[in-house]
């Protein structure tokens, strides 16, 4: 009789398929627990929604590709809440859609930046990082403080938000094109990173 491992390390579409399912548990263990877990499902108290600039804003985030250098998760680790704040925990993410967590920190993690620096430096930070951080390799984005938004699609967004959970009023959803249109991206993406981290003390 043939050994077994060597049945399975010659049939290519038998160990693709244990390697699957070896897969499959290993993620049902990681993930199954967390979604009967309530700490994982309930916001954390004072969470608010993002609000139609803000919301603009972390599109804006998304587009430049701010998350490929920032991450939005601090470790449980002394360094990181020395540095950036306390840890995160799951109730600040319960309405993001797409998480931003991130994975990289070429520049520092932002999940605490919320009222850490004024409007004005943060303005002029993503003019010309070089002006307010001199060693700074961030590019600059002087156009945000140009474009200016129209406010076209953000009612249709804050409703689809709805639908996934996160808490809009009918007023909320009505008043978001007023709220954002004629500001700039820079406006936008300031107001959210202000929010960053601002709602767990």
């Amino acid at each position: 009789m043939k050994n077994p491992h060597e049945l399975i390390e010659k049939n290519v579409g038998l160990l693709t398929i244990l390697i699957l399912v070896a897969i499959s548990f290993g993620a049902l263990a990681q993930i199954l627990p967390l979604m009967f877990q309530q700490q994982t499902l309930e916001p954390v108290k004072g969470l608010r929604p993002y609000t139609a600039l803000e919301m603009e804003g972390r599109d804006i985030y998304i587009r430049e590709g701010c998350v490929g250098c920032h991450s939005q998760m601090i470790r449980p680790f002394r360094a990181e809440t020395e540095r950036y704040g306390h840890y995160s925990v799951a109730g600040e993410s319960v309405w993001e859609r797409p998480f931003l967590w991130g994975s990289k920190r070429t520049g520092p993690d932002l999940a605490r930046v919320g009222g850490r620096y004024s409007d004005e430096w943060h303005r002029v930070h993503l003019i010309n990082p070089r002006h307010v951080v001199p060693e700074s390799n961030m590019p600059g984005y002087p156009w945000l403080a140009e474009n200016k938004l129209t406010g076209k699609d953000i009612a249709k967004k804050m409703s689809v938000h709805r639908s996934l959970g996160m808490p809009y009023t009918d007023e909320d959803i009505e008043g978001a094109k007023a709220a954002v249109k004629g500001k700039t991206e820079m406006e936008a993406l300031i107001a959210y990173l202000q929010s960053l981290g601002t709602h767990l003390k």
